[in-house]
């Protein structure tokens, strides 16, 4: 369960940066055309899209440290990634109860079980 789970985490980072470059293609490939760098602060869907991807990229990395700490047997490593997913989650869903972090507050649950 618990290797599945940090499956889960890094593939919903996948997910989150596919959906994203869908989502958000005109203001990525605006910013693209104009230069990329700096880019990102003329309009609120860049910036959207910027942190969009920025958030899938670091879901991906706490995936895969799950990953690496299920295969060390290290739960401490573990319970860190859990609460700090948990507690994203949580602030995350009061401040935005509609938003799709219910599924991060599964997923740090099932880390949590070790």
């Amino acid at each position: 369960m618990t290797r599945a789970a940090a499956w889960t985490v890094f593939i919903l980072g996948l997910a989150h940066i596919a959906f994203g470059l869908i989502r958000f293609k005109a203001p990525l490939s605006e910013a693209l055309a104009d230069g990329f760098i700096d880019q990102f602060k003329h309009s609120e869907a860049r910036r959207a899209a910027f942190w969009f991807l920025m958030c899938g990229l670091l879901l991906m990395l706490v995936g895969q440290l799950a990953l690496r700490a299920v295969a060390a047997g290290d739960p401490g490593a573990l319970r860190t990634i859990a609460y700090y997913a948990l507690g994203t989650s949580v602030v995350g869903i009061a401040a935005f109860p509609a938003s799709p972090l219910w599924s991060l507050l599964v997923l740090g649950l099932a880390l949590l079980a070790v």
